[in-house]
């Protein structure tokens, strides 16, 4: 079985990685040229087009930024134009539930199956391959499939069986996390004006019954004051509360804690549009003029 990857980013260069280290050869590609030259000294090899991974592939990753993106990488001058029947699309980025349940309807008399299945597990898992994976699908593709879903994946959760079950999961999900990170974000800041060191703070939240690798992580990022280019830009949080409070609009379920945490995220957007998520504290901090460090609190200079 060959695998297509497109989208080399954080996410997709680690699913290109891993499917190359479990024996797959791997056609993909990517706008930027230094994540081409990436992939390719990898083991990978380059395509100029999604229609060109398609025709080598029998099973395409399709890991970018929104929905319009995967539209346009799958439908038609994309993967449809030119994948052999029985070949699937593999829909690992996160979209709106209606926008998966389009590219299934547009999907549905062209032979190729379709995996709904966005991950969660940030850069770390998928560089190391141990992303978890909403898949939603007929039982019969997800085991056809298998093989390359364990790949670059340490739990596969079957969670529908058609397009948009996936990515309603994860919609939930991502509210969760949003909430989990803001009200870090908050008890970082409120301990920097407390004068509390942070390595204090990390030793009890990680050994508190609120420890967790969303949590500590997080506290860990803040007081080693890393806010960028640690593979979770905060375009991509936004991005799925957007899609979260969208749903929850949908159908009319009121999510209050989500919806604080996507202004949250809005104002560190604004703020540090460069940033990762962690980069949202720095916004408290200036309010409240004390950062967060390992060794002590500071007052803002």
């Amino acid at each position: 079985m060959n695998a297509g990857v497109i989208g080399l980013g954080d996410m997709g260069s680690g699913i290109a990685r891993n499917l190359i280290k479990n024996g797959f050869n791997v056609i993909g590609v990517d706008l930027s040229a230094d994540r081409m030259t990436a992939f390719t000294e990898m083991g990978g090899t380059p395509a100029e087009s999604a229609a060109e991974v398609g025709a080598n592939a029998d099973a395409v990753f399709v890991m970018v930024m929104n929905g319009d993106q995967a539209k346009s990488a799958i439908l038609g001058d994309g993967l449809v134009s030119s994948m052999t029947k029985g070949g699937a699309v593999i829909l690992t980025a996160t979209v709106k539930p209606r926008e998966a349940r389009e590219i299934g309807q547009a999907l549905a008399d062209t032979g190729l199956h379709m995996i709904d299945t966005p991950v969660s597990g940030g850069f770390p898992g998928a560089q190391g391959g141990t992303l978890t994976m909403m898949a939603a699908a007929p039982d019969d593709v997800l085991e056809r499939f298998a093989p390359v879903m364990e790949a670059v994946s340490a739990n596969i959760h079957r969670v529908g069986g058609k397009p948009g079950d996936g990515q309603t999961v994860k919609a939930c999900l991502q509210s969760l996390i949003g909430a989990q990170f803001s009200a870090t974000f908050e008890a970082a800041a409120l301990a920097a004006k407390a004068g509390v060191p942070g390595q204090v703070i990390l030793d009890v939240f990680s050994t508190s019954s609120a420890g967790c690798g969303i949590v500590n992580n997080a506290i860990e990022k803040i007081i080693d004051r890393r806010f960028e280019g640690t593979g979770s830009h905060i375009n991509t949080m936004h991005k799925d509360l957007t899609i979260s409070m969208g749903l929850g609009e949908e159908l009319g379920v009121p999510l209050h804690t989500a919806a604080a945490a996507m202004q949250i995220f809005h104002a560190g957007r604004t703020r540090f549009p460069d940033g990762d998520n962690w980069v949202c504290t720095r916004v408290m901090e200036e309010i409240v003029g004390a950062e967060l460090h390992r060794s002590a609190a500071r007052p803002r200079k």
